[in-house]
């Protein structure tokens, strides 16, 4: 059986709310093994939501909308739906008998707008909502489930999955199948250079899958298959990680939910080790990173955000004759700002950033940006070449710093 997902909503077009409806169903779909292969968005627009799910119905075994079911004269999704299939709306006498006495039974008085949400197109069959007043429906429309339930996410959520889902898996037949993923997150290597790394394994396995993730210098591979049990399932995975994990080596840092701040402050938690930066161009962002997570004063100490040179110097005690020789935008000078950090802040290990974030060039290129690390047992410095603009640079760089901390322990 293959899916599709129709958000229904002029304000989901305008970016005023967040589409996170399509989120929820698209992974109760994956987790169902249902494949799901397309999702849309449409305004409140008759013609243009009849096209939308003309389109669908075309393609697809069934399709969830979801929005559009409600009472006022914008909820039209009743409306689409009936003239795709071809078909009146009718009254639900029933439903509208039920929506009187709920009113009624509140003290509140019932506004006749409300009996628009007691309509469906005729053939259809309810989906009762046990959370609100609309509810929604199914019509078989041209050989395809119309699946419509409410956009309101507490509501939609429930119904999907008390009723929908078990009613999608019985006609797909998939009572028994699983599907599961394995992530595997890398850090060091673009985006293509991972894709061309496993190009043989992406065209030659149909099960498991593997794809593809970017984020912000992140890449994550993911690993999918669907079996009968979650336990055959991680079976078929297992040979094709222990592939990828044999060609990306000591790129890959972290499983499924694992972060990299994570691993770091486990790390420095097990050798009881305390942490502290200096930065300059991202001027706190890696110390934002590394206190994001619970539990975070156990390992970190501090920050120095040293912008200004005459800071770097005062502060940090990084030298003059330093600055005037090697620049602000240097290995040599982020070393320094490390070990001033690590002196100040009286921690064991010290990360320092300073570089040209942009939009002005500083000394060198912009999205030259240098790190160095220091460790009781050593110094790393690594000067990158980060693409994009100002928030990017800074972001990619603050990924790149903690990936340092993490190469330099590994070392200790």
């Amino acid at each position: 059986m293959n899916v599709e997902i129709l958000a229904v909503g002029t304000e989901l077009l305008l970016g005023q709310i967040l589409n996170t409806n399509a989120t929820e169903i698209a992974t109760r779909l994956a987790d169902h093994g249902i494949a799901h292969r397309y999702q849309g968005v449409v305004g409140d627009n008759a013609e243009r939501m009849e096209e939308a799910i003309r389109n669908a119905v075309e393609r697809a075994d069934a399709l969830i909308t979801t929005g559009g079911i409600g009472p006022t004269q914008d909820d039209i999704t009743r409306e689409a739906v009936a003239a795709v299939a071809g078909v009146d709306l009718e009254l639900d006498e029933t439903y509208a008998t039920m929506m009187r006495d709920r009113w009624e039974s509140l003290g509140r008085n019932f506004p006749e707008s409300n009996l628009r949400q007691a309509y469906r197109p005729s053939g259809a069959q309810i989906i009762r909502n046990d959370k609100g007043s609309a509810p929604g429906f199914r019509v078989k429309v041209a050989g395809c489930w119309v699946i419509s339930l409410p956009g309101v996410p507490a509501e939609m959520l429930t119904m999907l999955d008390e009723q929908v889902m078990p009613f999608l898996q019985s006609e797909a037949g998939v009572d028994d199948a699983v599907v599961v993923s394995r992530v595997l997150r890398s850090w060091g290597k673009s985006e293509a250079a991972v894709g061309e790394l496993f190009d043989d394994l992406f065209h030659g396995s149909s099960n498991p899958t593997v794809a593809f993730l970017a984020s912000s210098g992140v890449i994550k591979v993911r690993l999918t298959a669907r079996a009968g049990t979650e336990e055959a399932a991680y079976e078929m995975i297992a040979p094709l990680e222990a592939e990828v994990r044999l060609r990306l080596g000591q790129h890959i840092f972290g499983t499924d939910d694992d972060t990299i701040e994570c691993i770091i402050h486990t790390e420095l938690a097990e050798r009881g080790w305390k942490i502290g930066t200096a930065e300059s161009a991202t001027a706190g962002i890696v110390a934002s990173r590394l206190t994001s997570i619970p539990g975070s004063s156990a390992t970190f100490r501090g920050s120095i955000g040293a912008y200004a040179p005459d800071l770097k110097v005062s502060i940090l005690g990084v030298s003059q004759a330093t600055l005037d020789e090697h620049g602000v935008v240097s290995e040599e000078t982020a070393l320094e700002m490390a070990h001033g950090a690590r002196r100040v802040l009286s921690v064991d290990v010290a990360v320092s950033v300073t570089g040209s974030a942009g939009p002005a060039r500083l000394e060198t290129d912009t999205g030259t940006m240098c790190v160095a690390v220091v460790t009781p047992d050593g110094e790393l410095t690594r000067t990158f070449r980060m693409p994009g603009d100002r928030e990017r640079v800074r972001a990619y760089t603050g990924t790149a710093a903690l990936h340092m901390v993490r190469l330099a322990m590994e070392r200790s």
